[in-house]
C-alpha cells in the first residue's frame, strides 16, 4: 500500500516567501497545491520542483472573496484533501495614515485580512470533517506592534492574530491547529510591491529589506514551526527586538521604534 500524502495548500506561492515554502516542502511523500494571481509564475516554480514532489497549480485572485468556495472545491479535486493550508498571500504599505486614500486602506484590508479569514473558513469544514488540519497564517511583526508608513497593513495584521487566536480557542477540543508566523525584514519583492497612498507600488527594494534574511531560511524556520505544531514563532534578526520591549519595556520600546527607518 502507497504511503498517504501530505497535502499543503500554499497562497502567494510564486514569488517570495511562498515560493521558498514550495521548494523546502517540496519532498517525497509531500504534495502541494499553489496558488498565485499569475498561472506562468505558478508554472514556472512548479518546473523548478520538477519530480521532487506532485504539484497542482490554482491560480485564482484571493481578493475575490464570493470565488473563494469554488476554489476550495478545485484545491480538493486535486489529491482529495489537504493537509496544512498556508494563508501566505499579502502586500504591504509604504504610505502615511493621511496620505493614504480609503479605497488603497480597504484594499489592503481585503487580501490580508479577509481573504485569509475566507480561504480558512472554507477550508475548516474539510479540516473538521476529517477531525484532522493545520492552519498556517503569515502574519509580520507588524502584527505586533504598529509602524510607521504602514497603518493599514498593521491594522490588518493586528486582526489576524486577534481572529486566528480565537479561532485557536474554538478548535481546543479537535485536533485543529494555528500556527501564526511573524517574519520580520525577508529579502523579497514585499517592498517593491507595497503600495503607496494612490494605489502605486512602491517599487524601490528597501534598505532594510535588502540586509533582511533571505526568503529560504525564511521558509526552513517556518516548516520547522509547522512540524512543531507552534502557536506563534518569531522569524528574523535584530528587528524582532521591539516585540520584546514592548512587552517587558514600553517606555524604551516607544522611544526606540520613532527612531527607526521605515525603510
Amino acid at each position: 500500500m502507497l504511503p498517504k500524502l501530505k497535502i499543503y495548500w500554499i497562497t502567494g506561492a510564486s514569488s517570495g516567501i511562498g515560493e521558498a515554502l514550495a521548494y523546502e516542502l517540496a519532498k517525497p511523500g509531500n504534495a502541494l497545491i499553489l496558488s498565485a494571481r499569475s498561472a506562468e509564475k505558478l508554472v514556472g516554480v512548479k518546473e523548478q520542483i520538477g519530480n521532487r514532489a506532485e504539484v497542482a497549480i490554482l491560480p485564482f485572485d484571493l481578493a475575490d472573496v464570493n470565488a473563494i468556495p469554488e476554489q476550495v472545491e478545485k484545491a480538493l479535486s486535486f489529491f482529495g484533501h489537504i493537509d496544512v493550508l498556508i494563508n501566505n498571500a499579502g502586500f504591504s504599505q509604504r504610505s502615511p495614515a493621511m496620505e493614504t486614500a480609503e479605497s488603497v486602506e480597504r484594499a489592503i484590508i481585503e487580501l490580508n485580512y479577509f481573504a485569509p479569514v475566507a480561504l480558512s473558513k472554507a477550508v475548516l469544514p474539510h479540516f473538521l470533517e476529517r477531525k484532522s488540519g493545520h492552519i498556517v497564517v503569515v502574519s509580520s511583526i507588524a502584527g505586533k506592534f504598529g509602524f510607521t508608513l504602514r497603518s493599514s497593513y498593521a491594522a490588518a495584521k493586528h486582526a489576524l492574530h486577534g481572529y486566528f487566536e480565537a479561532l485557536r480557542l474554538e478548535m481546543k477540543d479537535v485536533p485543529v491547529y494555528v500556527t501564526m508566523v511573524c517574519p520580520g525584514r525577508v529579502r523579497t519583492n514585499i517592498s517593491y510591491n507595497a503600495r503607496k497612498g494612490d494605489g502605486s507600488t512602491h517599487n524601490v527594494l528597501d534598505e532594510g529589506q535588502r540586509k533582511g534574511i533571505s526568503a529560504e531560511s525564511c521558509a526552513r524556520s517556518i516548516v520547522k514551526a509547522i512540524n512543531a505544531k507552534k502557536y506563534d514563532v518569531l522569524i528574523g534578526g535584530a528587528e524582532l527586538l521591539p516585540v520584546y520591549l514592548k512587552r517587558f519595556c514600553p517606555p524604551l520600546f516607544y522611544w526606540l521604534i520613532k527612531k527607526i527607518n521605515a525603510t
